[in-house]
């Protein structure tokens, strides 16, 4: 049985291969035939063969209807380059109108001119070949794809979207394993286990705030952390019974069933249920912030900033402070001051409105932007009195956290009605508080110091701390800040890294206060404080001052206020000038 299968297949193979052969002597003859033919006596071309000879297919011409194919067929791929850069590259920085503008383009050229434009207005060295925020963009999505991916590329996680808007963040609170919790008391206090989760911490974001903090938590244990607006969905026995119990609910003083009665957020109630209560908005708008691209709302002034055009219609004078927030962080008010005199006043139902839009820009060394900030100042004078009110001032006041360094600062305002634009740059060194020498923040002259409600601490138009400061803002032709005889004069300093005594654990330093007359060089006013007097001093100490004009004759004087530190050995002695009238 064998054998004759053996047989039969080297018979087919065999007739196989004898059919292959003929097939190839076919072929070949036929190759043969029309080129013995391909040249007459003469030398000159025979005619063509009316049987076309065998052509590559990829070499015959295309039709028209193939043609229109392989145009659709491009058309298609290039269409898939634009949706993914719309889709995929800037979808989470691209504006509405910008991406409405974008898919009412006809065609790829308008397309191409488009992504160019949209680079270029982000592009904080304009004068350069080189776009520092695409390079830094593109950088953000290659990491957000390195570490963020969960089944998922990187750049669709939700940290991956964060890190892609906002960049690092500051701090990193991690958990990649979840396990015991100690609940801080704003969360409801108390021992829980959770899931793994990250909170994010940005000292601030333009737009949205300062100590902004992003929370992802990952419930599925799989490595996709999600941001999550409720601070309990981390904690793993949340909906275990009497598991993971919160300090009220160890006492007694609440039931677990009672974190489940509605809310944004399911801590249950504690300590700070009233007050976290009230911060369901924030967080809510907090988040809607985060999701969106962050507006620029004065797209004209930013023109101004971006293409450097110096323009001096509008007079402003800037004063430029600095205030100590950590080590690495200060705090830069900027303060701009307008003469209502160059604002251009519109009756409206029997009052005059002047309207001043305001752009700031501070940026690095290397062009990247640290920080903007753009506002509306407004004025309202009665008709009436508008004559007198001319030399008054209108005053806008923005502190923005900046690490040490030097920076450029540029500020562009607006007369809305007036149509005038004015600019104001400036290089500014921020000063490094880190170090253990005596240091202190700007000595501000100010026509305003009082304490702030406690709800308003560390927000607001003037506060620093605890503090409204309102500083007056000399003008830009180096004249002094001048003071009415009926008004009151405030000096506000901070001093910072007083030294400790080893033994007492307490700063020993005197503070000594002289006005002095600019004319005849004589103090007028002194007075000495020391630290036991100030109450329990520690490395840190805010010094602030209420003078009447009044007791004061007109003209030009100089405060000096000489800080020394027994304990270090050191000296602070600034000064600042201001004249009464």
């Amino acid at each position: 049985m064998f054998q004759v299968g053996l047989q039969r297949y080297l018979f087919s193979s065999f007739l196989l291969l004898s059919l292959f052969g003929l097939g190839l002597s076919a072929v070949a003859q036929q190759d043969a035939k029309p080129a013995s033919t391909d040249q007459t006596t003469s030398g000159q071309a025979a005619p063509a063969n009316t049987t076309a000879p065998a052509v590559d297919p990829l070499k015959r011409p295309i039709s028209e209807k193939q043609k229109k194919e392989n145009a659709k067929a491009l058309k298609q791929e290039l269409s898939k380059t634009y949706k993914k850069w719309l889709d995929e590259d800037v979808v989470y920085i691209i504006s509405d109108d910008e991406r409405k503008a974008f898919k009412q383009l006809s065609n790829d050229e308008e397309r191409d001119q488009f992504i160019e434009a949209f680079w270029q207005r982000r592009d904080p060295t304009p004068d350069t070949e080189e776009n520092e925020f695409k390079e830094e963009h593109y950088r953000r999505i290659e990491y957000a794809n390195e570490h963020f991916a969960a089944g998922i590329p990187g750049w669709k996680s939700d940290r991956g979207r964060m890190y892609i808007m906002y960049g690092p963040a500051d701090e990193i609170d991690s958990h990649p394993s979840g396990g015991t919790y100690e609940r801080p008391i704003e969360e409801g206090g108390g021992e829980t286990s959770t899931f793994p989760f990250e909170d994010w911490r940005y000292r601030y974001i333009e737009g949205i705030g300062q100590e902004v903090i992003i929370e992802f938590v990952d419930t599925c244990m799989c490595g996709d952390y999600h941001m999550t607006l409720d601070r309990s969905e981390k904690d793993a026995l949340l909906h275990t019974p009497n598991g993971g119990a919160t300090l009220y609910e160890q006492m007694g003083m609440a039931s677990k069933a009672q974190r489940f009665s509605g809310g944004l957020e399911n801590l249950g109630p504690g300590p700070n249920s009233s007050s976290q209560a009230t911060k369901q908005f924030d967080r809510l708008e907090q988040y809607a912030k985060l999701s969106a691209p962050p507006p620029v709302k004065f797209k004209d002034l930013e023109e101004v900033v971006s293409h450097k055009i110096s323009v001096n219609l509008m007079p402003f004078d800037v004063l430029v402070d600095f205030v100590r927030v950590t080590g690495e962080t200060v705090l830069v008010p900027f303060t701009v001051q307008l003469k209502n005199r160059d604002i251009t006043f519109v009756n409206k139902d029997g009052v005059q409105r002047g309207v001043v839009n305001i752009f700031g820009r501070v940026t690095t060394l290397s062009g990247h932007i640290a920080q903007t900030f753009e506002d509306t100042v407004q004025a309202d004078i009665p008709a009436e009195l508008l004559a007198k009110a001319a030399e008054n001032s209108q005053v806008y006041w923005k502190a923005v956290p900046l690490r040490s360094g030097r920076y450029r600062v540029d500020i562009v305002v607006k007369d809305v009605n007036g149509d005038r634009v004015g600019t104001w740059s400036k290089g500014v060194q921020v000063p490094d508080y880190s170090d253990d020498r005596l240091d202190a923040s700007s000595l501000i002259v100010a026509d305003l110091v009082e304490p702030v409600a406690a709800k308003n601490v560390g927000t607001g138009m003037f506060v620093i701390g605890a503090t409204k400061v309102r500083p007056r803002v000399p003008p830009a032709d180096g004249k002094p800040i001048v003071f009415k005889r009926n008004q009151k004069l405030n000096f506000w300093m901070q001093v910072y890294n007083l030294g400790v005594d080893d033994k007492t654990h307490k700063a020993s330093a005197t503070v000594e206060y002289n006005v002095v007359n600019a004319a005849t060089n004589k103090a007028v006013i002194h007075s000495i404080e020391s630290t036991d007097q100030m109450g329990n001093i520690g490395d840190q100490m805010t010094l602030q001052k209420t003078l009447s004009a009044a007791n004061l004759d007109p003209g030009v004087y100089r405060i000096q206020i000489k800080v020394n530190d027994n304990v270090s050995k050191q000296t602070l002695d600034p000064s600042a000038t201001f004249a009464v009238e």
